[in-house]
């Protein structure tokens, strides 16, 4: 499916709908054009940033609010609990006391989300450690209290979900992934070991290079790095 943010806001989304992934609250029934009428993000409500799944959708508002619908079995939507739906909620996830959303990246069965502190947040499946708590890969059907340990005093500035991994780029250009790592997307040059937390030590990108923009596939990641080489 596929999901665009208008120049006035509004918000449309077609394609494939199994799962209420297109957010009109109707019948679930695939479209193969945008509708006339757009999604119903809350009254008064406009989206600033949008990020599709696989089978959910996820969208930041222009209050900071964020609300994801589509497919839930992993809680991957953030709504505290595992039920699919096929519009935005009334309500917006809770991100923490008084935080809300800067950027948002839908995984598979993932969601992250970096908050205007800096701190960052994922919610839904874990089975490959791709929420990057460092616990024991259990799935959460909401974002947690604590915020993702990206290293001391660091915060994030981009980030980007694969199909079971998730990167970072850090507030110093840093950049970090986690989760699964079977054909080496993490980017550590190590034994291609699943992790569950950002490591302590930054993907190399070659000395003295930071990272501007990340993307994450499948299985594999990619950066434009500061000096505008691109690195896979």
């Amino acid at each position: 499916h596929t999901c665009a943010i208008l120049d006035n806001g509004d918000m449309k989304c077609w394609g494939w709908d199994g799962y209420g992934q297109l957010g009109d609250g109707g019948s679930n029934t695939n479209t193969n054009a945008p509708s006339s009428t757009a999604i119903n993000l809350g009254t008064g409500r406009t989206a600033v940033a949008v990020s599709a799944g696989t089978y959910h959708t996820c969208t930041i508002l222009d209050n900071g609010d964020m609300k994801c619908w589509g497919r839930n079995n992993y809680g991957q939507l953030g709504d505290g609990t595992n039920t699919d739906t096929n519009a935005p909620s009334s309500t917006a996830i809770n991100l923490g006391t008084g935080r809300t959303a800067v950027a948002v990246a839908a995984g598979d069965e993932h969601t992250c989300a970096i908050l205007d502190n800096g701190d960052m947040k994922c919610w839904g499946y874990d089975y490959y450690g791709q929420l990057g708590d460092g616990g024991s890969n259990t799935n959460t059907n909401a974002p947690s209290s604590t915020a993702i340990n990206l290293g001391t005093g660091r915060t994030a500035v981009a980030v980007a979900a694969g199909y079971h991994h998730t990167c970072a780029i850090l507030d110093n250009g840093d950049m970090k992934c986690w989760g699964r790592n079977n054909y080496g997307q993490l980017g550590d040059g190590g034994s291609n070991a699943n992790t569950n937390a950002p490591s302590s030590t930054a993907i190399n990108l070659g000395t003295g290079r930071t990272a501007v923009a990340v993307a994450a596939g499948e299985d594999h990641t990619c950066a434009i790095l500061d000096n505008g080489d691109m690195k896979c």
